[in-house]
């Protein structure tokens, strides 16, 4: 049980990753395009729905296209919500920069208004934060698809401690990745091993490059890496163990199509299928270009050990739809409620 400290001042912070919903795969598959305007528009209902549950005050940050000072300027509670500036740098350090600034002005709870990426970014950054992942992306399993104004009152109840994130809240799971005993980086959905790619690559991936998947949910109803092995061994946000699949011709059996990207289907096949247990070490064949979360962001030679574990050791999930519904029974959606 968490101390509830009535005289806190309650914060909550909105990151917003500009750039989400809006890189190549829009060419390469079929998936929609997230807009400046449709990004402003849902921060705006965001930081609405928070002060309707009592939030004191709301931080975001300065970027580029003026997405969050169009959200804000004619609200009438302009005077609760803050925007921090920075010098922007136009790569994940202006996340990094982001969360700090929220964090060391008090904000333990955030919404993330991004894809994967933006959420493992977060992640990395501050393991301890309580978010609210909200898509803007493509490839997304990590972040939710749900209207702002509620995702933005889910996120207050839990800011203002009307609801204490140690009793409706839980730690996600994520991959740890050692390389020759090193810890060297994190994921929230996926780690893939892949042939004959590149660093930086940002197409979607190829069937036939796919060698091994790490999964820390393998979801049917989903579309990317995940439903892989959803298709094979399905694996939720709370299961207490992950998903790893081998994939090529190698004596192959079996094989799953699926959509890899938005309206992109491909047919992978399926060497070999398992659950991964929670704290056990794998180790991931080598050489290739290792990606998390769809960033290809290291390559492996030959004389390369790679360990791989899943752990329940990442950021404290608000679920809108548990976090309302759990509202409601105790009374705190109408007035005189008490927190819980």
């Amino acid at each position: 049980m968490g101390i509830h400290q009535e005289s806190l001042l309650s914060y909550l912070g909105i990151i917003v990753n500009p750039m989400s919903g809006r890189d190549v795969r829009r060419v390469a598959a079929k998936a929609s395009t997230s807009t400046h305007h449709e990004k402003s528009q849902l921060v705006k209902r965001l930081v609405l729905g928070a002060l309707e549950q009592g939030v004191d005050r709301i931080y975001l940050a300065n970027e580029p296209f003026r997405i969050n000072e169009r959200a804000i300027e004619n609200l009438q509670q302009r005077d609760k919500v803050e925007i921090f500036d920075f010098p922007i740098s136009h790569s994940d350090q202006d996340t990094v920069h982001m969360v700090n600034l929220m964090w060391d002005a008090g904000c333990r709870t955030f919404i993330v208004l991004g894809g994967d990426g933006t959420n493992r970014v977060v992640a990395k950054t501050k393991p301890d934060a309580i978010i609210l992942p909200l898509s803007t992306g493509t490839n997304n399993v990590f972040p939710l698809l749900m209207e702002a104004s509620v995702a933005g009152a889910a996120a207050g109840l839990v800011a203002t401690r009307k609801l204490k994130h140690e009793n409706h809240c839980f730690r996600c799971k994520q991959i740890h990745i050692s390389i020759n005993g090193i810890l060297k980086d994190i994921a929230l959905i996926d780690t893939v091993l892949l042939k004959d790619d590149m660093v930086g690559n940002l197409l979607p991936f190829a069937p036939d490059k796919l060698c091994q998947i790490f999964l820390t949910r393998a979801e049917p109803a989903s579309i990317g890496m995940s439903p892989i092995g959803g298709y094979l061994i399905p694996c939720n946000i709370t299961d207490d163990f992950g998903v790893m699949i081998s994939c090529g011709e190698q004596n192959q059996t079996r094989s799953v199509r699926v959509p890899l990207s938005a309206g992109l289907y491909g047919e992978v096949p399926i060497i070999s299928a398992s659950e991964m247990a929670l704290g056990q070490t794998y180790l991931c064949p080598v050489p290739g270009i290792l990606a998390f979360d769809g960033d290809r962001s290291i390559e492996l030679g030959v004389d390369d050990t790679v360990e791989v574990t899943i752990r329940k050791d990442g950021p404290w999930i608000i679920l809108p739809d548990k976090i309302l519904s759990a509202a409601a029974q105790h009374g705190l959606l109408a007035s005189g409620g008490e927190s819980r």
